[in-house]
């Protein structure tokens, strides 16, 4: 592993655990797509699946494509499309993708994390988890 992949990691172990989380990921931007650069406590199968993500495919896709997060209250009983199904094999209820910019405003990567139970995401948490995941170390 990279000394860059190392640090975001690390960064999102702590930032999993500071909000309660039980999962998550970390993608960067390469063009039109998303390249994992961590995951931690994501399964193996899924790790495959969402090693790369097309603009607009997945949660992640969407957050990159929409420029704002997505959010679930349960990835295994999501029915909005917005989950694919390599998703629901994640041990997790809740999630979101947050889209991360670079200091143009550019999109530069995608930060996702997965919570053990169901429940909603008022505004307030999805502002407070933008703005921390906006402290994504640059690789």
């Amino acid at each position: 592993m990279s000394e860059a992949a190392e640090m975001t990691t690390k960064w999102l172990r702590q930032w999993i655990t500071a909000h309660g989380g039980v999962a998550g990921t970390v993608h960067a931007r390469q063009g039109d797509e998303m390249r994992l650069t961590a995951a931690v406590n994501i399964p193996p199968q899924v790790v495959e699946i969402v090693r790369v993500v097309p603009k607009g495919k997945g949660m992640a896709g969407l957050a990159f494509e929409r420029n704002a997060p997505v959010s679930t209250c349960n990835l295994k009983t999501d029915t909005s499309g917005d989950v694919r199904p390599g998703a629901k094999a994640v041990n997790a209820g809740a999630a979101v993708a947050i889209p991360v910019h670079d200091a143009a405003g550019r999109i530069r990567g995608v930060v996702g994390i997965a919570y053990q139970g169901e429940r909603p995401m008022d505004d307030g948490e999805l502002a407070l988890l933008t703005s921390e995941a906006e402290a994504l170390p640059s690789a």
